[in-house]
């Protein structure tokens, strides 16, 4: 038996209206991961953008650990603590390929 490989998951609570869209969030990314060959990892939730403390513990699981993807339901959710464009650089800069569940098909592997 072969073990998957990891894929963590990041969701901002502010770019959603309400907890059950949050719940719907957190289901859409396992439910990637499963399709895409992963197992599901911590799913960090923003909750205050101000502090940013949920993307930058990602950040420090990434650096620290052999994760290598990172899935947002949208790439909104990484615009808290900077553009979507330059989060994704800079998780992309410490090797982690980040993914939207709502994508084009070519952003999947």
């Amino acid at each position: 038996m072969t073990t998957r490989p990891t894929l963590l998951g990041y969701v901002r609570a502010d770019a959603l209206s309400c907890a059950e869209e949050l719940a719907a969030a957190t289901d859409s990314l396992a439910a990637f991961a499963s399709a895409e060959g992963f197992t599901l990892g911590t799913v960090y939730t923003e909750r205050d953008t101000a502090e940013s403390a949920a993307f930058h513990a990602l950040l420090e699981e990434v650096k620290r650990s052999d994760v290598r993807a990172v899935v947002v339901p949208a790439m909104n959710h990484l615009g808290s603590v900077g553009t979507p464009a330059a989060l994704r650089q800079h998780l992309e800069f410490h090797q982690a390929q980040v993914w939207a569940v709502n994508s084009a098909p070519e952003l999947k592997r």
